[in-house]
């Protein structure tokens, strides 16, 4: 019997996986036990063989006599089983990281993308905006979920742009559904810096570049990335008309102490006068491009949060019918082609949603448990029944660490460990 962390691959997932894969596979069996580990082996070699909907009775379906144990037992993984999303999120990260950019500067991009999940017994659906099939003068509204999500931009040998990896995924949920449960409202902005924090804290030898569309270039992700700017700088559009302000002058000894200084031309005004330079940059799709930039800096404000030193970009392209762009960076030492080719990295994020809702069926899944949901954040605890020891006398098989309570209901069936108590 393999017991939990046990790093040989599950029998049924070494059937199909390239050994390549194996590496990928025993992260996962170190934050799993033994019976849910070859389940969810089990289930994710399913979801990538399944066509259609990925939902578990399609995957089994798909696996057929390759799925051992009883087909009840498989849904109880992501609702049941006691394991954490985000230990197991911050794992497969790091085996990326490790694997695909081993070192120099990690280029991580931001962006929250719609899935929609109909249904009156759903937990946390809203009601979203699509930003798809949305225009300035038309808004599409879809119920399901908003995920925020954060990926890393690794290089493909076989194309000519980087590819975004998906890393740390977190659930929006709306103003009216935390108020109805009584939960502290968090903005896309906010639930994406705690996730940039976790990953700062988790891989605390490498330097990151963080890119995010206009949703993500707030006051509060500059200033989040100011306080650690040795190892973290952000890259989002600013907004035509910001308010920017000059350095606070010298305390002159009277009264308190100025915070900001005077304003500064707002950064259409800025672009329209001043100068600009012909650059070639790296574009969209991996190919490069002549664009008109002009720099300047200074400083954003917002009451009650600070000011935060800002360095902006505009962008004209020279060619094509592209519009103009107002880029910000918090690094002043930034040069403007690296902050035009790593915004136009970001589209890659964009192209990774389209690939996975086509070729893997990201809208195709189905969870509607609460704990099911609380996992894809992240969040999910053990199960309510508190383990004790695995002894001989209280039922257990006496070489696992945890079993259930004697007399509480089996994990799974058809088990072939030596205690049916054990999970």
């Amino acid at each position: 019997m393999r017991v939990a962390g046990d790093p040989r691959p599950s029998p049924t997932a070494a059937m199909i996986l390239p050994p390549e894969a194996h590496g990928l596979v025993q992260v996962l069996a170190f934050h799993f036990t033994s019976p849910t580990y070859q389940r969810a082996s089990t289930l994710l070699v399913g979801a990538i063989l399944t066509t259609g909907r990925r939902t578990v009775a399609n995957v089994l379906r798909a696996r057929r006599h390759l799925a051992p144990g009883h087909r009840t037992d498989y849904p109880r993984v992501r609702s049941r089983a006691p394991w954490s999303g985000l230990t197991l999120g911050c794992a497969l990260a790091r085996f990326r990281l490790d694997h695909v950019v081993p070192d120099g500067v990690v280029t991580r991009v931001g962006d929250d993308t719609v899935d929609g999940h109909p249904g009156p017994n759903v937990c946390g659906k809203a009601r979203h905006r699509d930003p798809v099939r949305s225009s300035h003068s038309y808004t599409a509204w879809r119920y399901g979920h908003t995920w925020v999500v954060l990926a890393v931009l690794v290089p493909v040998p076989v194309a000519k742009r980087r590819w975004a990896l998906p890393i740390l995924i977190d659930l929006y949920r709306t103003p009216e559904l935390d108020r109805a449960e009584k939960h502290p409202h968090k903005t896309p902005a906010q639930l994406m810096c705690r996730r940039l924090r976790l990953f700062l804290l988790r891989s605390p030898d490498r330097t990151f570049v963080f890119t995010g569309d206009s949703g993500y270039g707030t006051h509060e992700v500059a200033r989040f990335c100011d306080r650690h700017r040795a190892r973290r700088t952000p890259i989002s559009p600013l907004h035509p008309d910001a308010n920017l302000f000059a350095p606070p002058p010298p305390y002159s000894g009277q009264g308190r102490p100025r915070i900001k200084g005077a304003r500064v031309p707002k950064p259409r005004q800025a672009a329209e006068t001043a100068s600009r330079t012909r650059l070639t940059v790296v574009w969209y799709g991996g190919g490069t491009r002549w664009v008109e930039a002009r720099t300047g800096t200074g400083h954003g404000y917002k009451g009650g949060c600070g000011r935060v030193p800002l360095r902006g970009v505009f962008v004209r392209a020279a060619t094509g019918a592209h519009r103009d762009e107002y880029l910000f960076t918090t690094d002043p030492a930034l040069w403007a082609d690296a902050v035009v080719g790593a915004y136009c990295g970001r589209w890659s994020i964009e192209t990774t949603f389209q690939e996975a809702r086509s070729a893997l069926g990201l809208e195709t899944t189905r969870g509607r448990r609460r704990s099911e949901r609380e996992r894809s954040r992240g969040r999910a605890r053990p199960r309510s029944r508190s383990p004790t020891p695995c002894a001989p006398s209280a039922g257990g098989c006496g070489t696992r660490p945890f079993c259930h309570r004697p007399g509480t209901a089996r994990p799974f069936r058809n088990s072939r460990t030596p205690s049916a108590n054990c999970y």
